[in-house]
């Protein structure tokens, strides 16, 4: 268990649907910037490779491990970072909507698979079946894609900080209707309000890293993947926010500093409750 200050790169890349060549080559050049810039770690958004719920998924996913988690551990190997990354898996006759987190030797050390995933997107993928944290030199780190970190799914998070997470990474693809106006309603609030309260309640940090672009079919055909994307550190201290916009390509490089859980097993309970926390 690590408490060592290091950097984080977020990889807040275009993604678009159905072009894995073109994704993956982005990921790969951020990788690289990241790793460049001094970071250990550096975290990508969800289903980067296929774009969220394109329906090119169903000829086009791949098995994890399969080409192109390779692809994502040989950048990890070659430029010696940790990388965590959603990607659209096949296993058998079902669709995940996935995410790994890569050590810098290669090696898959985190499989996930979204639990909370939305309605609209049950046509084309199944409910996760997994969860874990893995214990790493920068500390121990769990996965939760995107909506897994909603309010009303935070069991996911509260699960993770119980299993010792200090950090919380989730691979995101954040989109509003094609009208959005920013200015006059600013996006991210609600990825604030759960961020927050996991990270004052276990002293961890969560980061949401979403992708930019447009989605062009699919259910949400037609609405734009707008970045923001988020750490939250112990506290609810609010360490980097990534611009919006659909061509708001970003590299956000934050500072984490881990902290130790708060408690194990049923002492966990005594310090939730002693910080205001009422649910089971």
């Amino acid at each position: 268990m690590s408490d060592r200050p290091f950097l984080v790169g977020m990889g807040q890349i275009l993604v678009e649907g159905a072009c894995p060549e073109a994704n993956l080559d982005r990921a790969s050049r951020a990788i690289g910037e990241a790793a460049d810039r001094g970071c250990r770690l550096v975290v990508l958004p969800e289903c980067l490779d296929l774009g969220w719920t394109d329906p090119s998924a169903r000829s086009m996913a791949e098995p994890i491990p399969g080409p192109r988690s390779e692809l994502l551990a040989r950048q990890a190997r070659d430029r010696q970072v940790f990388v965590a990354a959603g990607l659209v898996e096949r296993s058998g006759d079902l669709l995940y909507n996935a995410a790994v987190l890569i050590g810098p030797e290669g090696r898959i050390l985190l499989h996930h698979r979204k639990v909370n995933e939305l309605d609209i997107a049950l046509d084309l993928y199944a409910i996760g079946d997994r969860i874990g944290v893995a214990e790493t030199e920068l500390g121990t780190i769990g996965l939760a894609t995107c909506a897994d970190n909603f309010g009303s799914s935070l069991a996911i998070g509260h699960v993770l900080a119980r299993m010792g997470a200090q950090l919380i990474l989730s691979p995101s693809a954040w989109a509003v209707d094609a009208e959005h106006d920013h200015d006059r309603t600013p996006y991210g609030g609600i990825w604030l309000d759960s961020y927050t309260e996991l990270a004052r309640l276990y002293d961890l940090t969560i980061l949401g890293v979403s992708n930019v672009g447009r989605l062009t079919a699919g259910p949400w055909g037609g609405r734009r993947v707008i970045g923001c994307s988020m750490a939250v550190g112990p506290g609810g201290e609010v360490l980097a926010r990534g611009p919006y916009g659909e061509r708001a390509e970003s590299m956000i490089v934050v500072e984490v500093r881990p902290r130790p859980p708060i408690g194990r097993g049923t002492r966990i309970a005594e310090v939730l409750a002693s910080r205001g926390y009422r649910g089971p």
